[in-house]
């Protein structure tokens, strides 16, 4: 539909609505949260030929009548369905050198880039009619049903022989390929993380992750289930005839724009195999520290800690905080031609030149133990353990440690403190533990206001009272004043951010992730309490009174910097 932006100038210079309707009509979208087009077309205001033959004036772009075109099937499918549906765009003609598009969004730049670079062909854009496009886009659905119900009629085969016949040639109907291509190309231009294929008893749910937040982005019809599945296994060089085990596998993709390594996870559920699709960009370069979003005193600290020449650095937090991305951006300083840095990893992230990476293969029982034993004889100055998971692996990371190298790995737990007694529980002794351990930093990621809707806001009195509950005020509002954050003395004086929700970030108010962090190093106080066995708590409070910032803090304070955003921190703090 058309941007609100849009809209209002559309509205002024047409005179469709005098100044004072307008304002209003204007106000009352706003108060409704609904998109301006919306409420004006739900309030029956104007109709959407008035509306649509006054933006195509406006913008200089003719309007296609839809209902008379006769789509063909083979520029259709030019631009895969789920993209045509997100982003309100049609393909109906094309010429040698030229793709003719029907839109209700023509100030969507991105998508045109996208499909200019996807087809080679120059964008020549139309507006059509929102209940036209809506017809339109049903041909899709027509044109693979027909291919649906042949594909439904070779998956009778009951014997296994031939259902992997089946199964093989299913994953080549072309179909099947337009869905799975679609589904990936999708996902690359929402820059999501992760996609999860999810087979329900009538239907399959595709979701992908964007910015840590998992969203539907279509519905397949249940016939094509098995199809999908096929593809990606043969794609993963995976079993075909294997549904009752879980299996993993790995893919690469590659275009003129991007490079992606898929790590793949299929699980049998009730209603057929699941899949779990993760996006590694392999072009990607690690980002740098300062850049992560850690605070000064945090980024002083690290910086400090790895210039040591021995001793261990962990990263701790749940999966998907960005523990890797953390430990890459430090390899990244430390990768200098006089040092030798080793790495064993599942999977490789990044590529970095200079650097040895080893990936895992538990099947043929390459561990990170294993690994860890190998790199320690190839001459290491630092090493980085993907993950330590087991006894045995900390055992060895701690006495490489020891024993004049440069650790650098990650961990599972909630905070900084909880990470040295995890490491005694896992069996390593505590004075090696409070020897070699020279920092932890506890990390997660929230999401980042999006620049182009950001508002002001304060907190009254009912947001904070609820928040009281959650947080110790009092003593975040000390951090915020001894760090020189803010000089006020209550949070309903502090003003605070949020995104409105636009066409940027997909009316999320939301775009792109920063970390909060909390950096401890093991003081000799720490590593006092630590022989003495005190619990994850005590640990928590002496690193506070040392000065450490608590991940909550460092969430406060970027929201207080209108980086994020109050509910954020609850999100990913609390709930």
């Amino acid at each position: 539909m058309i941007s609100n932006f849009t809209l209002q100038r559309v509205l002024e210079k047409s005179k469709l609505l005098d100044k004072e309707t307008l304002a209003k009509t204007i106000e009352d979208a706003e108060a409704a949260k609904i998109n301006l087009e919306d409420f004006i077309l739900k309030n029956k205001i104007l109709s959407e030929e008035e509306i649509y033959k006054s933006a195509s004036e406006y913008l200089k772009l003719p309007i296609i009548d839809l209902s008379t075109k006769a789509l063909r099937k083979d520029i259709l499918f030019l631009i895969p369905e789920p993209i045509a549906i997100a982003h309100k765009i049609i393909a109906f003609d094309q010429t040698d050198g030229e793709i003719m598009l029907a839109t209700l969004d023509p100030d969507n730049v991105q998508i045109f880039e996208f499909i200019s670079r996807k087809t080679g062909l120059e964008p020549k854009l139309y507006l059509t009619y929102p209940k036209q496009f809506e017809e339109a886009i049903k041909q899709y659905k027509l044109s693979l049903k027909t291919e649906f119900e042949k594909i439904g009629a070779s998956m009778t085969a009951t014997e296994k022989a031939e259902e992997t016949e089946n199964l093989a040639k299913l994953a080549e109907d072309l179909p099947i390929i337009r869905i799975v291509d679609s589904i990936l190309e999708h996902a690359v231009l929402e820059e999501a993380s992760d996609i999860h294929i999810e087979p329900q008893e009538a239907n399959v749910v595709v979701r992908y992750r964007i910015d840590g937040i998992l969203r539907q982005v279509m519905d397949l019809p249940k016939i094509t289930s098995a199809g999908v599945v096929a593809r990606i296994k043969i794609l993963s060089n995976l079993k075909l005839d294997e549904h009752r085990l879980p299996q993993d596998g790995r893919f690469k993709i590659s275009t003129e724009q991007y490079r992606l390594a898929i790590r793949v996870s299929i699980l049998p559920i009730a209603d057929g195999e699941k899949i779990v699709m993760r996006l590694l960009p392999e072009n990607a370069q690690a980002l740098t520290l300062d850049k992560l979003g850690l605070y000064p005193k945090q980024l002083e600290l690290i910086n400090r800690e790895i210039k040591k020449p021995h001793g261990i650095m962990f990263v701790t937090g749940p999966t998907g905080s960005g523990k890797t991305t953390t430990l890459y951006s430090i390899v990244g300083i430390l990768n200098k031609p006089g040092v030798n840095i080793c790495t064993i990893e599942d999977p490789i992230e990044y590529r970095m030149p200079l650097v040895n990476q080893s990936q895992v293969n538990p099947r043929i029982g390459f561990t990170f133990a294993v690994g860890l034993r190998a790199l320690l004889r190839q001459d290491p100055n630092i090493i980085m353990v993907g993950e330590i998971r087991d006894s045995e692996t900390a055992d060895i990371a701690i006495n490489a440690a020891l024993t004049g190298h440069l650790v650098l790995s990650t961990l599972h737990t909630n905070d900084a403190a909880t990470t040295l007694p995890r490491l005694v529980e896992m069996g390593v002794p505590a004075y090696l533990i409070s020897s070699t351990t020279n920092l932890i930093v506890a990390q997660r990621l929230v999401r980042k206001i999006c620049k182009e809707c950001t508002t002001p806001h304060t907190l009254d009195k009912n947001v904070i009272s609820e928040l009281e509950k959650l947080f110790n005020l009092s003593t975040i509002l000390e951090t915020l004043r001894r760090e020189k954050i803010t000089a006020k003395k209550s949070l309903a004086d502090i003003p605070f951010h949020k995104g409105k929700g636009c066409k940027k970030c997909n009316n999320e108010g939301y775009k792109g992730r920063i970390g909060i962090y909390e950096a401890m190093p093991v003081t000799p106080k720490i590593s006092e309490l630590l022989n003495s066995h005190a619990s994850s708590n005590e640990l928590n409070k002496t690193a506070i009174s040392e000065g450490m910032i608590t991940l909550t803090e460092d969430a406060f304070i970027k929201a207080t910097q209108g980086i994020t955003t109050i509910e954020e921190i609850i999100r990913v703090t609390k709930d």
